[in-house]
C-alpha cells in the first residue's frame, strides 16, 4: 500500500564519508517535516527518521520547514592528546550544513550540521539569535533514529533508583524501554552500531525511548523546575552520535565523540598527572574500617601514612583518602548537607599528611562525597580547591551519592529544589565542578557522574568518571558482578570514555568473607581492557605482599 501523499519525501541535501563508507541524505516531505537516514555501503543503516522540537513558549519546530542554503565542506586534521588511549587523533569527515528556515511559524530559522566519517556520523541542531525565537525552552527533543534492520541491542535503563550502576541487559531491540546512552545494536546482517551523543554542555542528557518497533526518539531527562532546556540565543545543541563498524572491536576503536568536542580550552595542562594510585577505600567497603569518625574510622593519620609509605615504596603517585572531613555521621547519601569539605576530622592530620606524602614521591588524593547536595557543594567548592592547592593535592575523587531525583540545587532565588543528575541542571554542575578545578590546576574523577561524552578533549582535567558498575559490587552487590560484566563494559560503558573501575583486588575475597565472581588475571586484565588514566590498585596492601 503507498503512503500517503502528504508524506512522500523528497532528498533535499546529501553527503558522503571521506572514504565512501558512509551515505547522509536530509529528507523534506510536503508537509515540511525534516527527517534523514545513514547509509553504509549503499545499505540502509537508519531510516528516515524526522528530526525537531516542542517548545514550552513557543509553537513547535517540526513542520512548515524549506531550506534556505546547504553547504558541504570537507575537513582533515590530525591533533595531539595530552593523555589518552593513543597520543595522535586523526580527525577526517565531511560536514554537511542545511539551514532551514519555519516559514509557517514567523520565518524561525534553524541549521542541522551532519558531520560524516568513515566509521560514524554525528549531527547537532544550531540555533541562531532571532528576535522571534530569543528565548527557547525546550521540552521534547523529536530526533529519531529509526533502526533499519532487526538488531539485538545492550543496554542499560535510564531514569532508574540506581542511574549508571545498573546490569547490561540484552534483548531485541523491539522489547527495550528508554535507554540511557552508550546503546549498542548488532544488526542482523553484523553491522554494528552505537547510539550516544558528544559535547554535552549547558544541556540535558539524551535517553532513548522505544516508540514503536525499531524506532527511536530522543528523551530528555527531566528538570525540577520546568522544560528541560532553556537557552537564550545562540546555542547548539550536543552531537547525536552513531558509531557504525562490522563488529564491535571496530566501535571501540573509534574516536567519533572525542573529534566532536571542542579542542582543549585550559592551555598548559602538563600539570595533569595520569597515576596509579591505592587509597583508603576498600576497606570500608569490607567492613573493616568506617567513612565517618569512630574506632574504626580508617582515615586516621597513621593508617594513612601506611599507605603513603605503601605507595612510595611501590611505585605508586596517589594515596586517595575517603572519609576525611566532617559530615560522615548523618544519614549524607540523603542530603549531604552536614559534609565540610574543609574541616578534617581530629584524627586526621591533612596539612602534616600531604607534606610527608610530598617528601615520599607521593600525593594525597582529595575526596569531596557530596551526597548529591549541589548547592551545598558549590557554596563550599573555591574554598575546597583552594586548600588542596595550598597543600599540593592536585587531583580529587568527587562522589554523588543519592537516589534518583533527589540531587539537590539552588535556583536564581536561592530556594532550593530536587532533581536529576543527567538534568540540564545537572549537566551545567559537573562541568563548574572541572572547571573550577582547574583554576587551582585539579584533575577531577568524578562518581556517580553524568555520562562521559568525550569532553576530557576540552577539559583534559576530567581524567576520569565512574558511571558503571565498579568492582565494589563484587563486595556487597546483590546480585554482584557477574563474569560477563567487565566484557559488557568494554562494548557498551567503556564507548563513552575512561572508566575508574577500581579493579585489582587479589585477594578476591569481599564483605564478610563474600567470594569473588573473578579471578586474579582477570583483575589485572581489567587494567587493559578497562582504560583509565587513574588506575586504583583497590586491595588493601597488605593482600599485594
Amino acid at each position: 500500500m503507498a503512503a500517503p501523499a502528504a508524506w512522500a519525501q523528497t532528498v533535499v541535501a546529501t553527503a558522503g564519508s571521506p572514504g565512501g563508507i558512509l551515505t547522509v541524505d536530509v529528507q523534506l516531505d510536503n508537509m515540511g517535516k525534516l527527517a534523514y537516514d545513514i547509509k553504509r555501503k549503499g545499505k540502509e543503516i537508519i531510516a528516515p527518521s524526522h528530526l525537531g522540537f516542542n517548545l514550552a513558549n513557543a509553537p513547535k519546530m517540526d513542520d512548515g520547514f524549506t531550506v534556505k542554503d546547504k553547504r558541504v565542506s570537507e575537513h582533515d586534521d590530525t591533533w595531539e592528546q595530552p593523555w589518552g588511549e593513543r597520543r595522535y587523533v586523526r580527525n577526517h569527515y565531511r560536514e554537511l550544513r542545511v539551514d532551514v528556515e519555519q516559514t509557517n511559524r514567523s520565518n524561525r530559522r534553524l541549521a542541522i550540521v551532519f558531520r560524516i566519517y568513515d566509521d560514524g556520523i554525528g549531527f547537532r541542531y544550531e540555533f541562531p539569535d532571532q528576535p522571534q525565537l530569543r528565548d527557547v525552552a525546550i521540552t521534547d527533543e523529536l530526533t529519531e533514529f529509526v533502526v533499519a534492520q532487526p538488531a539485538t541491542a545492550w543496554w542499560i535503563p535510564a531514569g532508574e533508583l540506581s542511574g549508571l550502576e545498573q546490569i547490561v541487559e540484552k534483548a531485541p531491540l523491539t522489547e527495550i524501554g528508554t535507554a540511557n546512552t552508550p546503546l549498542t545494536l548488532r544488526l542482523e546482517d553484523g553491522t554494528h552500531v552505537a547510539l550516544h551523543e558528544a559535547a554535552l554542555v549547558d544541556y540535558a542528557t539524551m535517553w532513548v525511548r522505544k516508540v514503536a518497533g525499531q524506532k527511536l526518539r530522543a528523551q530528555l531527562a527531566p528538570s525540577a523546575t520546568g522544560p528541560a532546556v532553556v537557552r537564550r540565543g545562540a546555542f547548539t545543541t550536543p552531537w547525536r552520535t552513531l558509531r557504525i563498524a562490522d563488529d564491535a572491536p571496530g566501535l571501540y576503536m573509534s574516536d567519533l565523540e572525542l573529534n566532536l568536542n571542542e579542542p582543549n580550552q585550559l592551555g598548559d595542562v602538563s600539570w595533569v598527572h595520569p597515576s596509579k594510585f591505592v587509597g583508603v577505600w576498600w576497606e570500608m567497603h569490607l567492613n573493616k574500617g568506617t567513612w565517618n569518625a569512630g574506632p574504626k574510622h580508617a582515615a586516621n593519620t597513621a593508617n594513612v601514612k601506611r599507605y603513603i609509605d605503601f605507595a612510595a615504596a611501590n611505585g605508586f603517585r596517589g594515596v586517595l583518602v575517603e572519609g576525611w572531613n566532617k559530615g560522615w555521621e548523618s544519614d549524607w547519601g540523603r542530603g549531604g548537607a552536614d559534609f565540610s569539605f574543609t574541616q578534617p576530622y581530629p584524627d586526621f592530620d591533612l596539612p602534616a599528611l600531604a607534606a610527608y606524602a610530598k617528601q615520599k614521591g607521593v600525593r594525597l588524593i582529595g575526596h569531596h562525597e557530596t551526597g548529591g547536595n549541589v548547592a551545598a557543594y558549590e557554596k563550599q567548592m573555591d574554598a575546597a580547591y583552594k586548600l588542596y592547592a595550598k597543600l599540593g593535592v592536585d587531583s580529587v575523587k568527587s562522589g554523588y551519592v543519592h537516589e534518583a531525583g533527589t540531587m539537590q540545587f539552588a535556583g536564581a532565588d536561592g530556594r532550593i529544589h530536587y532533581g536529576n543528575y543527567d538534568s540540564q541542571e545537572g549537566v551545567r554542575h559537573f562541568v563548574k565542578a572541572v572547571t573550577e578545578a582547574a583554576r587551582y590546576r585539579i584533575a577531577v574523577d568524578t562518581h556517580e557522574p553524568v555520562k562521559d561524552t568525550g569532553l576530557r578533549r576540552t577539559y583534559p582535567n576530567w581524567l576520569a568518571r565512574e558511571g558503571a558498575r565498579g568492582v565494589e559490587y563484587n563486595a556487597w552487590g546483590a546480585p554482584p558482578n557477574a563474569a560477563d560484566h567487565e566484557a559488557k563494559l568494554v562494548f557498551t560503558r567503556m564507548l563513552s570514555g575512561p572508566m575508574d573501575y577500581t579493579p585489582g583486588v587479589l585477594s578476591l575475597v569481599g564483605a564478610d568473607g563474600k567470594t569473588f565472581n573473578s579471578t586474579q588475571a582477570k583483575q589485572l586484565a581489567n587494567y587493559v581492557v578497562i582504560y583509565s588514566p587513574l588506575a586504583m590498585a583497590a586491595d588493601l596492601p597488605e593482600n599485594y605482599a
